[in-house]
């Protein structure tokens, strides 16, 4: 299939198939900015109301940047992988404060913008300012790999370099916006990743893909994920109304959030010893003086490189020790939980009402 035959089919689905969402059209850099970084790695359908929350409560770049970070961090709660929130923060600091808050106006001023990658930085610039710069990304990638019959590896570097070069080939340069959302609509509603809507498709006549009977073995991926096996055990230890609560640091996953002390094992504990016998368990707890409330079922978590089994042990005891502060811990009352930004698991288990029993 020509790029001129591809382009034409794909602009006249999208004038029919319109997608209505609040972003589109949109000219303000700073809100196409907004909404394509929430919409990283999560569904329009997720990211929406997050949109549309960000965008009431912080209306300009700097109401973003001077917004507290937990304050953000709370905001994103629930949006998983949080780099993105820290990311947008320190970002909307550069804009506001180094660049005097004008979003940059080309594609190599965006793309240097902490945690914008080529793809958010050509959506940007074509949205914003009709820049020349076609975007790549999943949709895309699924698109061209099935019409033009490409088998070569999207994760490799050679694939990266030919699935850029077709995409920029394929770009209506004078509207270059239109087209970046034309692909990217019709690769999220038509060309799905299962059960694409083939017989009613105009490119269908040439998709290499679908002549081919390889639609369902395309795009192609080189390289499959191993996912590491987590088991977290949470310490949520009570003293009267506080307990103690610490914010994660950098080099782990939920950088920024809170938590409450954690055992972290490589298999299932199968004996409470194995927890109460722990140096994190010594650490914050004397040996006479707590008693363990209950243990919550087990959450599953599964990210991008990891699968988690998370549980929490409610204990009670009388006073905490003395050196938590030292360990980075802070002691707060229970109902103070709600203000703090957490990873999604412990959220649900704060207010989760059906805590089972599981005490060996």
């Amino acid at each position: 299939m020509k790029s001129t035959h591809f382009r034409k089919n794909l602009l006249e689905w999208h004038a029919a198939n319109d997608r209505p969402l609040p972003w589109k059209g949109e000219k303000n850099p700073y809100y196409i900015w907004l909404s394509e970084i929430i919409l990283q790695q999560t569904r329009v359908e997720q990211g929406l109301p997050y949109f549309e929350r960000f965008k009431e409560n912080y209306p300009r770049v700097k109401d973003l940047a001077d917004a507290p970070e937990d304050e953000v961090m709370k905001m994103w709660e629930g949006l998983g992988y949080y780099s993105r929130a820290r990311n947008l923060h320190a970002t909307a600091k550069n804009i506001a404060y180094n660049l005097d808050g004008k979003f940059p106006d080309s594609y190599e001023e965006i793309l240097k913008l902490k945690g914008v990658g080529p793809y958010t930085a050509a959506a940007i610039a074509s949205f914003a300012y009709n820049l020349p710069n076609a975007v790549v990304d999943g949709n895309v990638y699924r698109v061209l790999s099935r019409t033009f019959g490409i088998s070569t590896p999207i994760d490799s570097t050679d694939g990266k370099k030919e699935f850029a070069k077709l995409a920029q080939e394929c770009l209506d340069v004078k509207q270059a916006g239109v087209y970046n959302q034309a692909i990217m609509d019709f690769g999220a509603t038509h060309c799905t990743p299962k059960n694409p809507n083939c017989q009613s498709c105009l490119l269908s006549e040439k998709c290499v893909g679908f002549q081919e009977s390889r639609v369902e073995n395309l795009p192609v991926k080189s390289k499959k994920l191993v996912k590491r096996n987590r088991f977290f055990y949470y310490l949520v230890i009570n003293a009267g109304e506080k307990v103690l609560v610490k914010k994660r640091e950098a080099g782990d996953i939920w950088q920024g959030l809170y938590e409450f002390p954690i055992i972290e094992t490589e298999q299932t504990v199968t004996n409470r010893n194995q927890i109460e016998g722990s140096e994190t368990w010594h650490q914050f707890i004397n040996e006479s003086d707590y008693s363990v409330l209950r243990v919550s079922k087990a959450y599953k978590r599964v990210l991008t490189h990891q699968k988690i089994s998370i549980q929490f042990w409610e204990i009670q005891v009388e006073n905490f020790k003395n050196d938590y502060e030292k360990a980075g811990f802070i002691a707060i009352s229970r109902a103070e939980l709600v203000g703090l930004a957490f990873p999604r698991t412990i959220d649900l288990y704060l207010s989760d009402k059906s805590l089972s029993l599981e005490l060996f």
